[in-house]
């Protein structure tokens, strides 16, 4: 189909005609006014040759002027030929990342080949994983303490969202743990999204002592929203620290609130998590990766092929040919 970008510009197409009536025209009257010679009959007729010759040349010239400047308007008109309609299927999930910063991310709990990590530099290598491997989706980063922050919006750039996570600082966002206003804040940025798609991975090692959103609040909310909320509680069952009394086995986890993320993941149909070290951890983001895609709304597009390169194009090269000819008129006449 055939469509035209800027249909009045066609109006300039009756400029050629404006300026033939309003220009003035040439006045001849003084034609009449002249010497009488006797050799004038041959020396008319010797004129009129090339008065003809003159007349012919330039019809030409404004033929082919008046072609320029067709073409000229049509290509500023902007028409362009519409393909027929093709529909893009799009896959892939959006899922928004919300990792805890409070300060209880800096304990050193979490086993990776024998050696103590902190929790924080454990979550980084394995999410980075995870992100890695989750081509065709579009992913989020929320980063939560006493309050939560919208790191990177929801998009396709997963060495961005990557990136954003390796940068994060523990306590950046204060050193509570702010849970419902984190699902919250996911809940406002997923929601513009297909429902069939959408879901939230909370990664926390405490409780909710902070914020304004009650997490059972918050969990409703997702629900009436059909975002789905896997939660996973990180920390060790058991660490051993120094003391001036020796070294003492103490539950560095005792502040995660078990109860509260089994609840919420109940009930928007996701499911809980707990790790307790690297591998489970590992495991855990190895699992949820095994989502299926869900399909997407369609991308509806059509090729759009413009015709200005060919009139445009044209009309240079009658306007190169026109100079060429002016140029030879010019120099038969100096002749």
């Amino acid at each position: 189909m055939m469509t035209i970008a800027y249909p009045w510009i066609f109006v300039l197409l009756l400029l050629p005609i404006i300026l033939r009536f309003v220009l003035p025209r040439v006045n001849n009257s003084d034609a009449k006014q002249g010497l009488r010679i006797p050799f004038y009959t041959s020396l008319q007729q010797t004129m009129t040759e090339g008065e003809a010759k003159r007349t012919q040349h330039l019809s030409w010239f404004k033929y082919l002027l008046l072609i320029i400047w067709c073409l000229l308007v049509v290509s500023g008109a902007g028409v362009q030929w519409l393909g027929a309609p093709l529909t893009l299927p799009q896959t892939g999930r959006d899922l928004m990342l919300a990792v805890d910063l409070s300060g209880s991310m800096r304990t050193p709990d979490m086993m990776v080949n024998g050696k103590a990590e902190s929790r924080i530099d454990l979550v980084k290598t394995v999410a980075n994983k995870f992100i890695q491997k989750r081509e065709g989706d579009r992913l989020g980063l929320i980063l939560f303490g006493s309050k939560p922050y919208l790191q990177t919006p929801l998009t396709f750039d997963r060495k961005t969202v990557g990136q954003m996570l390796n940068d994060a600082t523990v306590g950046i966002a204060g050193i509570q743990t702010a849970i419902g206003d984190a699902i919250g804040l996911a809940i406002k940025q997923l929601m513009h999204y297909p429902k069939q798609s959408r879901a939230l991975i909370l990664l926390t090692d405490g409780g909710n002592n902070a914020g304004v959103i009650d997490p059972d609040t918050a969990a409703k909310l997702a629900k009436d929203e059909h975002i789905k909320i896997y939660t996973i509680g990180l920390g060790a069952k058991q660490m051993t620290m120094q003391t001036m009394f020796g070294p003492q086995v103490v539950n560095p986890s005792s502040d995660l609130d078990i109860d509260g993320l089994k609840k919420i993941a109940q009930m928007t149909g996701g499911e809980f998590f707990r790790a307790e070290d690297g591998q489970e951890l590992q495991a855990i983001y190895n699992k949820i990766n095994q989502l299926e895609p869900v399909k997407s709304d369609k991308i509806t597009i059509r090729p759009i092929t413009p015709f200005y390169p060919w009139t445009l194009g044209a009309a240079m090269i009658l306007s190169f040919i026109l100079a060429l000819l002016w140029i030879k008129r010019s120099q038969r006449s100096v002749i």
